[in-house]
Parts: structure tokens; sequence; C-alpha cells
């Protein structure tokens, strides 16, 4: 047997206490440093780098009160950082938003599973990053002897939380912030005291906590619709509004006989949204409420009602007979989509892979899908189709399908005015041959018809009034300005007469469209929307901000009551 002596010593491989304790700063610094790479990278202003700064020194007091090792306390801070930015980059790829508190309050299996489908790659990412993750976070704990005492942790956090708090109830940014693909960490960090704040103050939906009236409900109330209901085609008409709002637009020959009704009137839409948010002008239409009554967690709304409003045109048409279907051009998980929709009313959820749509495709593609559907459907009795369209998508950088409409010429507007016109005037002529096919296909057969845009495209709020710096648009668009959420709907109908365009005015706020289409297709009004017809009278036409949001705020605590909103 081999002398003790003469075996190889372990500490001949092991490092020294000196050198451990050199690699230790070495890595403790380079985290820092990497960590104020990422803030001159991607903060902007000084807030923004200032609310950076408080979140770094916060999250390595955290780690350091719990570990008590700075080297391990800086990675994985450094890790929480590299995370924001990750799926704040994410989230805008997929969704042209940036990540903020709200998306963890709601984190579901939906966004989950849109997440791996947008990024196939994710789940085989995720899980080496856990293997390394702990790989590494062994040897940082080998390496690392150096020791801070939790009290003096707990002290720096507390006081790093409190400078953070301050900043952002001071200094709160402007939620129109969420479109830009900066500022990532600062912006979640100081999006949580501000939901945190409205949750613990007024919870996610605004309403009052006591009313003495009640809705009168009744689970066998009748409906009695129209001996030859129409059918009702809804028609989502992406980002469509008239550019004559914007100074100096120049437009084609003939421009706006397609915002006209059939009464040849044109009418407005105050949309809810200035520019982006399909999904809150989606909430309008379906359920007759204001997305505003959400406040800061209205851009996670569809998730958040999904399951708890139960109220809405789709629910009322249902009540009535009608078989409802919503064409819905992207996958059904996009921010809670299907799930909302079915617990609106939608009873056939036909998304991006049941349609077989790729990107954006012509309205026409939506159109002929519709067709399809209402061929196949409609000897079951009277149809709700609810058709996206998605031609005028953003960007307009490029010339959508070039081989279509090449008798187009440019108008010699500035930025991307011109392609959005030929993207218009696209979505114009795939309406009218759809009207067409509708009238020799299903001849006799009674269709009403409403078209919407659901906002403004991105681009007009820099136009509407260009010489705005940022900060003053910000304020005209946070105090409601309706020249940045004015877009238009319209009323057209075959083979049928409107019953009643009583509540088709000239200016209709979003959530009423509802109201509007049960009235011209001759539907009675179930309670929810008899109130709410009441409150249109009373408001001449307002929403929202009628009585400074009082009689929202009362109707939303009267469906609570009646049982249709359920836990918000």
């Amino acid at each position: 047997m081999q002398p003790a002596a003469s075996l190889p010593k372990i500490s001949r491989y092991a490092l020294s206490g000196v050198a451990r304790r050199r690699i230790a700063i070495s890595l403790t610094l380079a985290f820092h440093a990497a960590a104020g790479s990422v803030m001159l990278w991607s903060e902007v202003g000084v807030w923004g780098q200032a609310a950076f700064l408080l979140t770094w020194a916060l999250f390595n007091c955290f780690w350091l009160m719990l570990l008590r090792r700075p080297v391990l306390s800086a990675a994985l801070s450094f890790l929480m950082i590299a995370l924001i930015v990750l799926l704040s980059r994410f989230k805008h790829d997929a969704l042209f938003m940036t990540a903020d508190f709200v998306d963890l309050m709601i984190l579901d299996e939906d966004t989950i599973g849109f997440l791996l489908m947008i990024f196939p790659g994710l789940r085989l990412s995720v899980a080496l990053g856990l293997v390394l993750g702990i790989a590494a976070f062994v040897a940082f704990w080998w390496i690392d002897h150096h020791r801070v005492r939790p009290r003096t942790s707990a002290v720096g956090g507390a006081a790093c939380l409190a400078a953070l708090l301050g900043l952002s109830l001071a200094m709160p940014y402007d939620i129109d912030d969420k479109w830009m693909p900066e500022n990532y960490v600062s912006k979640f960090v100081r999006s949580a005291s501000v939901a945190i704040s409205d949750y613990m103050t007024r919870g996610v939906l605004e309403s009052d906590a006591v009313v003495t009236e009640r809705l009168k409900l009744t689970a066998d109330e009748t409906c009695k619709p129209p001996k030859r209901a129409p059918h009702i085609v809804m028609i989502l008409d992406e980002s469509s509004f008239d550019v004559r709002l914007v100074p100096g637009a120049k437009v084609p020959p003939g421009y706006g006989c397609h915002f006209r009704s059939l009464d040849g009137r044109q009418r407005t839409f105050l949309a809810e949204g200035a520019g982006g948010p399909t999904w809150f002008t989606e909430y309008n239409v379906l359920t007759g409420l204001s997305s505003r009554s959400y406040g800061r967690f209205a851009d996670s709304l569809t998730r958040f009602a999904a399951g708890r409003v139960e109220r809405g045109l789709p629910q009322a048409l249902a009540r009535c007979g009608y078989n409802t279907f919503s064409l819905y051009p992207w996958r059904g998980n996009f921010l809670g989509a299907r799930a909302f929709q079915q617990t609106a009313g939608i009873q056939k959820f036909l998304d991006a892979d049941f349609l077989k749509s790729v990107d954006n495709e012509t309205d026409s593609f939506y159109f002929d899908a519709a067709r399809r559907l209402i061929a196949s459907e409609r000897s079951n009795g009277p149809m709700f189709v609810f058709v996206y369209t998605m031609a005028n998508h953003f960007p307009w950088s490029y010339r959508y399908r070039p081989e279509l409409a090449p008798e187009w010429r440019d108008l010699g507007n500035a930025g991307e005015l011109d392609e959005y016109l030929r993207r218009q005037s696209l979505s114009e002529q795939d309406y009218q041959e759809f009207r067409a096919h509708l009238a020799k296909e299903f001849k006799g057969e009674p269709f009403l018809i409403v078209r919407f845009g659901d906002h403004q495209p991105i681009f007009a709020k820099y136009m509407i009034e260009p010489s705005l710096e940022p900060a003053a648009l910000a304020k005209r668009i946070a105090d409601l300005d309706p020249r940045y959420f004015t877009t238009y709907y319209a009323i057209d109908a075959l083979n049928f007469r409107p019953a009643s365009l009583s509540s088709a005015i000239d200016r209709l706020d979003a959530p009423y469209l509802p109201l509007v289409v049960l009235e011209a297709a001759g539907i009675p009004l179930d309670a929810t929307f008899a109130e709410q017809k009441r409150i249109f009278r009373r408001c001449n036409g307002l929403f929202y901000q009628c009585a400074d949001g009082a009689e929202v705020r009362r109707f939303n605590r009267l469906l609570i009551d009646a049982g249709v909103i359920k836990n918000l």
C-alpha cells in the first residue's frame, strides 16, 4: 500500500483563500458592471435610470438578507434584471408592448402557451438555463466566503424600497410608454407600485361599493326576436379612420364613401385606445362596457374578464336564438382572447390555426371565411359573425401585397400615410365584393352589417397636431381629447330594413355599439341593456365620461350584484 504521505494532496489543486477572495471580488464587480451596462443600453432618461439603480440595489439587498453572500446575491439580482428585460422584449416582439407588473399578477396557461407557440425554442432555452444556473449557483456558493449582516441588508433594502415607491408615485410612467422598446426594468418596477396601489384601493374594476337599485334578471326570461331575424355581421375594420382629420392630408377622389351608412350619414366612433389596443375595442363591442373602468389594468382586461364578465352582445343574441361565431386573425390564446370571448357569449371561436391564416391576410381572406361559415351554418338559425380584418395592420413602412391595386399612385403625403390610404382602398374594395357575394349567394336572406374602426393607426397621433411636444401629446391623450380616439362606424343592410336607429347617433361612445346593433336588428333588450339605454339617454350618448365616471361605476355595481360580473 502506498504511504499516505506520498498521496497527492487535495490542497495542491485547491484555490487558496486569497485567490478565492480575489475571484469573489472580481465576480461581484463584474455583475455590478454588467448591470450598469444593461442600464445604459436600455434605460432612457434620468428617472428611468434612477429607478433601475434603486431596483438593482433592492434586489441585491433582498438576496443578501437571505444568503449573505455578495457574489451569489449579485448573480441572482442580475438574473432577475435579465429576466425582466428578456420577457419584456419577448412580449414586445409578440404584442408590441413591454412587460409590466400586471403580467405577473395574471400569469396563466394561455400566456405561457402563447409564448411557447411564438418562440418554439423557449422551452429548451429555459431547461438549458436551469441546468447552467444550478451549476453556477453551486460554484458561486463555494467561491464566496464573504458575509454581510442580514440587518444591514434589511435596512438598505427598506431604504431602496421607500425611495423606489416615492419615485414611482411622484413620477409614474406614462401608460403610452408601453409601446416603446426601452426602459424595461424601470417601467416594470414603476408599474408595480401603481398596480398594487390601485388593486388595494379600488380593485381591478371600478364600481360603487353599494347601490340601492337592482337589475331584474330572471333565468327563464324569454326573448321574442322578429320573425325574419337578420344574420348580423360585425366587421372590425383594422386601424381605419377618416384621414381627413390629419391637417393637409391628400386623399384620392371619392374618398369617404367607405365611412357612410345605408342612410348616407357618416358617423364617428369614439374608441377607447389611442392607436394600438384592438382588445380595448374588442371588449367594448362585445361586452358593452368600458375598458377605462380597469384603469392601469386595462392592458390585460381581456384576461381579467375571461370567466368573469358574462354580459354582452353575443350573450344577448344567444338568448334570442342566435348562433354566435368569431373569426379571429391570431391564435386564440393571444391575451386570453378565446376564453374572454367564450365567456362573453361566443359559441364557436375560430382562430388563426383553424382559418389557416398566415401573417396579415387580405380582408377578402376573412370575408371568404365568413361566407363559407354562413353557407354551412345558416340553416341552424340566425347567425352573429364577428369578423376581424388585418390588411391595414401596421407597419405601413412597406408595400403590402404589391401585386394588388397596381394602378395605385402615391399622393405625396408624408410618412406612412400613402401606404395607409392604399390599404384602405383595398379594404373598401374587398368589403364591396363581400357585400355583393352575400347578395348573390344568399338571395332574399336578411343581413345587418355593422363596420367600425377599432382605433386610429399609431402614426395618426403624431400627425393630428404635429407641432406638439411628447409631454403635451401625452396630456391630450390623458385628457381624452376626442381627436385622438375618433374612428368611424357604419350600418349597412341587405334584404332588411333596420328596426330602429335611435341610438345610432353621429358620435357614438364605443361601449354603446352593442345597443345600436340590438336595436337595429329588432332584438328586445334584456334588463342590462335596457338600463344601459337609460344611461345613454341621461348622458346624451356619453358613457365613461358621463358624470366623471359615476354612471359607469354605478352600472358596474349593478352588474356585479346581478351576478354577470364576478370576482372583479
